[in-house]
């Protein structure tokens, strides 16, 4: 009842009346108080006047389930939504709704993590109140082989997610991460399930650093938040909104070709790295080379000093920049 009410109150921007919420809800007026209440306590600016009913005087950066409820505009992500105040990490509770059966869709999103994983192990600083968590749960057709490419799915969504909520423009440092001003604003990571070479389900999670002021001394070289580049706060929930109707629309067009090809050109457009110099480091040895882009199959194309063109594989090796991080 809570999403209905706050939906009804940012359509109408003026007073909306108690009897009028009572009607269209079908409940009491002492529900609807009650609701309103809950409201306000969640940090919604809601004003009461006697005669006239309630209204929002304002927005703020909440998030909870009645409040991404309203503003998911998608057709299959997030119809199942699962909002966490605080969790391990929402790639781990994704998976264990996925084991419970949660359908294909399924968006997990949390406001604090306090075990929350990044690439290789690495934890993923995830502060009350700072970021956006989430993970979407697929359950795909496609051969696993193709799940590795949905991390670079996700960052194009993230990437026109920004765009729309935020009119910043990050790019993609291959391949899984994204950057503002040559700093890590995002982290993906994707992790799958498999049964007899099938696919029983893929998890898909999205760190975005938004309101953070400060980082930890270990990164603090390297990270930044949309809040360090606009200047001000910004409400995460039109961005996990606009990243989400995003990512339906990026994996629609996968989904059909099963690898980049029909991405491909959208993808180098936003590579950070293309036509740059790169350190690819290979446990096998270390080499440099320009970056040309990806291939069908989601590979970093790099040309070597040789003229020799590599296909560079995500799971086997890491790129840098060779004068910083990008």
């Amino acid at each position: 009842m809570k999403a209905e009410i706050l939906k009804m109150l940012k359509e109408r921007r003026g007073f909306v009346s108690g009897q009028e919420l009572c009607e269209e809800l079908g409940v009491s007026r002492t529900a609807v108080w009650k609701a309103v209440n809950q409201l306000k306590a969640e940090g919604w600016p809601i004003e009461a006047v006697r005669s006239q009913g309630y209204r929002l005087t304002g927005e703020a950066d909440v998030m909870t389930s009645s409040e991404l409820a309203t503003i998911l505009n998608t057709s299959w992500v997030g119809r199942r939504l699962a909002y966490f105040d605080e969790t391990d990490s929402t790639n781990i509770q994704a998976r264990k709704l996925a084991e419970a059966g949660a359908p294909h869709g399924t968006l997990v999103v949390a406001d604090c993590q306090n075990a929350g994983k990044g690439r290789r192990g690495r934890t993923w600083s995830s502060p009350r109140g700072m970021g956006i968590w989430m993970s979407i749960l697929l359950r795909p057709s496609f051969p696993p082989m193709c799940a590795s490419m949905l991390t670079l799915v996700a960052g194009m969504a993230v990437v026109r997610g920004v765009e729309q909520a935020c009119s910043l423009h990050p790019l993609i440092k291959w391949p899984n991460d994204l950057v503002l001003e040559g700093k890590k604003i995002c982290g993906i990571l994707t992790e799958m399930s498999t049964e007899d070479e099938e696919i029983r389900y893929v998890v898909t999670g999205i760190g975005i650093n938004v309101n953070n002021e400060e980082f930890p001394p270990e990164i603090r070289e390297t990270a930044a938040s949309l809040r360090m580049e606009l200047g001000h706060a910004v409400r995460r929930s039109p961005v996990i909104a606009e990243t989400a109707r995003a990512f339906e629309e990026y994996y629609e067009i996968f989904s059909r070709t099963r690898d980049m090809s029909g991405l491909r050109e959208i993808y180098d457009g936003l590579l950070v790295n293309r036509g740059r110099e790169v350190c690819v480091l290979d446990s096998k040895g270390s080499y440099r080379g320009r970056a040309l882009g990806i291939d069908d199959e989601g590979s970093l194309l790099v040309e070597r000093e040789d003229g020799q063109v590599v296909h560079v594989i995500s799971g086997e090796v890491s790129v840098r920049g060779v004068y910083g991080y990008v």
